[in-house]
């Protein structure tokens, strides 16, 4: 079967079985879920592919901290209890990052973009009064303007592949305006009740790091 013909099938379309669901039920209730347990921030912005970068897809990322340098983020395509899982990002520290190679480097991306431009949010919980989730929001992205992440994805949903085909595909990030597609953020922000344009001037304050080359200095 060649990619063309996998990509018509729908995995989505086959419910879960009663057996399945049981033993579904019966693991959440005796299993340790330690590891995805530790999630501790979910994230919503768009990731470019690096081979493509007319290519983009949104991106929701449910991350944990390994360590105060490393972050780890599962990526799914959606916030939805059957979302795919899509991708993974790591996010380590300007200090780690100075540790790379130059050909390591540039599998990294800043995220100096991402905040300061509003497009990188956290999504807050229903019934959380929007003036106090921002200053926990702002927060937050004051830690992650100056990390470094690395993220590779497994399921092109945007070109509607139904299963994860071919090879990761290394992801990136946007670094300007003209970059963007024109009314990219406009769907997302009306789905969420947000303005990214008022993120972008709420975040002025954050100072922006400068970003490291990804020619590393000897």
């Amino acid at each position: 079967m060649s990619d063309a013909d996998q990509a018509t099938i729908d995995p989505t379309r086959t419910p879960l079985s009663t057996k399945n669901k049981v033993l579904e039920t019966g693991a959440l209730l005796a299993q340790n879920f330690a590891p995805v347990n530790a999630v501790c921030a979910h994230l919503n912005a768009f990731h470019v592919y690096s081979s493509d970068p007319h290519r983009c897809v949104e991106a929701n990322h449910y991350c944990s901290h390994i360590s105060e340098d490393v972050r780890q983020c599962l990526i799914y395509d959606t916030p939805q209890p059957n979302a795919r899982l899509i991708g993974v990002e790591y996010m380590i520290s300007p200090k780690l990052y100075a540790t790379l190679d130059a050909s390591e480097r540039k599998r990294w991306h800043s995220h100096v973009f991402e905040v300061k431009s509003g497009m990188l949010i956290m999504p807050g919980p229903a019934g959380v009064p929007n003036a106090g989730w921002e200053v926990a929001e702002s927060k937050e992205m004051e830690e992650v303007i100056g990390l470094y992440g690395k993220t590779y994805h497994f399921w092109q949903v945007d070109r509607g592949d139904k299963l994860p085909l071919g090879e990761p595909e290394l992801m990136g990030s946007f670094t300007s305006e003209e970059q963007m597609p024109k009314g990219l953020l406009k769907e997302r922000d009306e789905r969420y009740g947000i303005s990214s344009e008022q993120k972008k001037e709420k975040r002025g304050y954050i100072e922006e790091p400068e970003v490291q080359s990804a020619k590393r200095n000897l």
